[in-house]
């Protein structure tokens, strides 16, 4: 149950994280193309769903594996001995 719960908390987390990394990055690739049709160059801008989804599927994937160590040693401990040390 504990397991369950940290590594839910580590997806969810980089998941977010993961959604506002694509937001800021389309921001800025948008104002990017913009200011080079200003300077005269030919840039369009294109967001492929594939890396959108890439993007996403790897960020998720990161939290998961590095949230399962700790979420098995979590789930090891005695809740009354680790809440004694907090």
């Amino acid at each position: 149950m504990i397991m369950r719960q940290f590594i839910l908390e580590a997806g969810t987390l980089t998941l977010i994280g993961g959604l506002i990394g694509i937001v800021v990055g389309v921001a800025l690739s948008y104002l990017m193309a913009v200011l080079m049709k200003y300077l005269g160059f030919d840039w369009d801008f294109v967001v492929s769903i594939i890396s959108v989804v890439l993007a996403v599927g790897v960020s998720i994937l990161t939290g998961v594996v590095f949230g399962l160590y700790p979420s098995y040693k979590a789930s090891k401990l005695d809740p009354i001995e680790a809440l004694r040390y907090e």
